[in-house]
């Protein structure tokens, strides 16, 4: 595969038991080459859609002053304001680059499960969100954002389930109250050089089941490694989410499927040598705190053992997490 296909998934949300079948087998392919593709057919309502993307836009035009009010004062925390150069998603996979040249803005779960995880686990996850005074829009259209992705996510579920030869249930006990996160990124135009080794966005996988990304169709960036060993340019299509499965997923399927490197590049620089702006919507879907990743029976041939021991989604978040963010007092990958 030297490409990234584009699904409509309209037909497995509604359609027959063979339509859901013929779709269920191309993503089971998808899956084991690249662990990306482009989901039409979504169902999320378009006035959400916008609202949430254009109270980002609106809060990263705000002078960096009010910006920073929006910023966590615990070391760490996932929640809030990242100002520009503050992440190095590359060090993830062990590179040792400079940071990435974006800002962003992140929020995650607003409902409470009704079993807390002790001390620092759980004002990791379940702190309170950081909402800035402005836009007054951004917190209603940021929540129901959340909430359409926590129930596009469980559909994606569904599907990858019957990709797996699963009941269509399978993964749901796993993903009741999700740990999962909203992040904002904001890619600025700038002049200025870039130095040795530094992306947008540095070469990286995601950690959780999967990740749905409203990317923007004005300006590109995204790049997927492909099984070529090449870097391919992720399609803009309107009115799409980009899908792609995280490392949890992987150990899920004991690496029947992939999840694969990307970053973002730096478009190529205007007459003024100026870059252009970009902005993305990222919406990690992660299993609950608690859930145990294990390998899936179905994924085990005859006599074959498991590649990866069990982990717990919120611990290996947690420090997975923590080695890419650059943040005072804060020790990557113990926080």
């Amino acid at each position: 595969m030297s490409h990234i296909p584009t699904i409509d998934i309209s037909a497995f949300r509604k359609g027959s038991k063979e339509e859901k079948q013929a779709i269920a087998s191309e993503v089971d392919t998808i899956c084991q080459t690249t662990g990306f593709l482009v989901i039409t057919g979504h169902g999320v309502p378009e006035d959400i859609l916008e609202a949430a993307w254009f109270n980002a836009w609106a809060f990263f035009d705000l002078p960096m002053e009010q910006k920073l009010r929006s910023q966590s004062s615990e070391p760490g925390c996932p929640r809030g304001y990242f100002p520009l150069e503050m992440e190095a998603l590359a060090k993830n996979q062990g590179a040792d680059t400079p940071p990435d040249l974006k800002e962003m803005f992140s929020i995650g779960q607003h409902r409470k499960p009704g079993h807390l995880p002790p001390g620092s686990d759980r004002d990791f996850f379940f702190g309170a969100n950081i909402w800035p005074a402005e836009p007054d829009q951004l917190q209603q259209a940021w929540l129901a954002y959340y909430t359409a992705m926590e129930r596009l996510g469980a559909d994606l579920m569904t599907l990858f389930a019957a990709a797996l030869h699963l009941p269509e249930a399978y993964f749901t006990p796993h993903h009741t109250t999700t740990i999962s996160a909203l992040r904002a990124s904001n890619y600025p135009a700038t002049d200025k050089a870039l130095q040795p080794g530094q992306q947008r966005a540095g070469a990286h996988s995601d950690y959780g089941s999967l990740t749905i990304l409203k990317s923007d169709i004005a300006v590109g960036g995204l790049e997927v490694l492909m099984p070529t060993g090449e870097w391919a340019m992720a399609p803009r299509i309107p009115d799409s989410f980009i899908i792609n499965i995280g490392d949890m997923m992987a150990r899920w399927t004991n690496d029947r499927w992939v999840s694969t490197l990307h970053r973002v590049v730096s478009p190529a620089a205007d007459e003024g040598g100026l870059s252009k702006r970009r902005q993305s919507l990222a919406f990690f879907y992660q299993p609950d705190w608690d859930a145990e990743i294990k390998c899936i029976s179905t994924c085990l041939s005859a006599g074959e053992q498991p590649k990866f021991s069990m982990v717990q989604s919120g611990p290996y978040l947690m420090q997975r997490f923590g080695v890419s963010i650059d943040q005072p007092g804060h020790t990557p990958g113990l926080r």
